[in-house]
């Protein structure tokens, strides 16, 4: 049964804790206000979102790439894509529905379990009862172990509803713990209850984001800390464990806040080129296209939301020809911009290869 929060004693936020609190408040400030200067920043949390979804979902082993998620969004299913890509598809499902709540409901059980549904629609898990509270023990621990030689065996089903109520009742009261804090420790409350009999690491980790968000340390869900644990995993499962064993809230926190600090200076960095990368685009389609500018300019922005187009693409988002959309492509082609991805001669698709570059980099290759 995991101990109420908030912890008793109290966590000491003092030396060491302190300055590493202070010092992940000052990159999520940084991180906040470098893509709030961005010229449309919601078309930069698009990639944020899916690079997030693709890391956290590694975590549990899957082999999907950010390059096979956009592929799969883009419905190039003939390109021989990994068969857990729809778990990725349905991480962002499940990461934008719970934004686009926000706003109406609160952090709570109910978003939970309605998050939880969405994650688990028709993958893997979807058997063991989408968006309901498990009814049967659960536990963690090497393959072929049993209830008795399991690493982490979480609360009895008929104590979960509780428990998460206790959460909820925990995140919504008013306590002086920084927002920080209070999102580390209600992580680990959650991954110790394990609520659900399959998809709990990356529910919690979507809590991240989403108390992010609703207690305003984000304007953007574009802190991806998903690549930090992925990272570190082993000590993130220990982390959690020695939590649960011998309540080392401390060690816990100094963790979380040293990722926090880090994947914020790694995303900051990236906002940075992502400006760069545009102005020098934007620079050249000036210089090349000519006439053509303009809806070069029109497509270079619509990249940004949609990384993977066809020429029928850019012809409905021109309002040109299916003639002049393809010359256009391939001088956008000639730029740099967009590069073909399929091999095909016809139903081509073209990616804004330099763009999913910038992200791909670290979330790329298979866990």
């Amino acid at each position: 049964m995991p101990a109420p929060l908030p912890p008793a004693p109290p966590v000491r936020l003092t030396g060491e804790l302190q300055r590493l609190l202070s010092a992940a408040d000052r990159a999520l400030g940084r991180l906040d206000g470098s893509v709030l200067t961005l010229p449309n920043p919601d078309l930069f949390v698009f990639m944020y979102v899916r690079k997030e979804a693709v890391l956290s979902s590694q975590i549990e082993g899957t082999q999907s790439s950010l390059q096979d998620l956009l592929a799969a969004e883009a419905q190039l299913f003939d390109l021989d894509l990994p068969h857990d890509v729809d778990e990725v598809l349905n991480y962002v499902r499940a990461m934008n529905r719970g934004l686009a709540r926000l706003p109406e409901l609160p952090v709570s059980v109910r978003l939970i379990r309605e998050i939880h549904m969405e994650l688990m629609r028709g993958v893997r898990g979807d058997r063991l009862l989408p968006g309901e509270l498990r009814t049967s023990q659960n536990w963690i621990g090497p393959g072929g172990c049993t209830l008795a030689t399991a690493t982490f065996v979480p609360p009895p089903p008929h104590a979960v509803a509780a428990a998460l109520g206790d959460l909820e009742n925990f995140l919504h009261a008013k306590d002086n713990l920084p927002p920080l804090v209070k999102i580390a420790l209600a992580h680990v409350q959650f991954e110790t209850i394990h609520p659900f009999l399959d998809g709990n690491g990356r529910v919690g980790r979507l809590l991240i984001t989403f108390l992010l968000t609703e207690r305003g340390v984000l304007h953007k869900p574009v802190l991806y800390l998903s690549h930090y644990l992925k990272r570190y995993r082993q000590e993130y499962y220990d982390r959690l464990q020695a939590v649960r064993e011998q309540g080392a809230w401390e060690q816990w926190l100094a963790f979380f806040l040293r990722g926090v600090a880090e994947v914020a200076d790694e995303a900051v960095a990236t906002a940075r080129r992502i400006l760069q990368l545009r102005e020098a685009h934007r620079t050249a389609i000036t210089a090349q296209l000519g006439r053509a500018a303009g809806n070069g300019h029109k497509v270079l922005e619509a990249l940004f939301d949609r990384p993977i187009v066809s020429v029928n693409d850019i012809r409905a988002l021109t309002g040109t020809s299916y003639a002049a959309a393809n010359a256009l492509v391939a001088r956008l082609e000639k730029l740099g911009v967009l590069a073909e991805m399929t091999g095909y001669t016809r139903n081509r698709r073209f990616r804004y290869a330099p763009y999913i570059a910038l992200f791909a980099n670290n979330a790329e290759g298979h866990a």
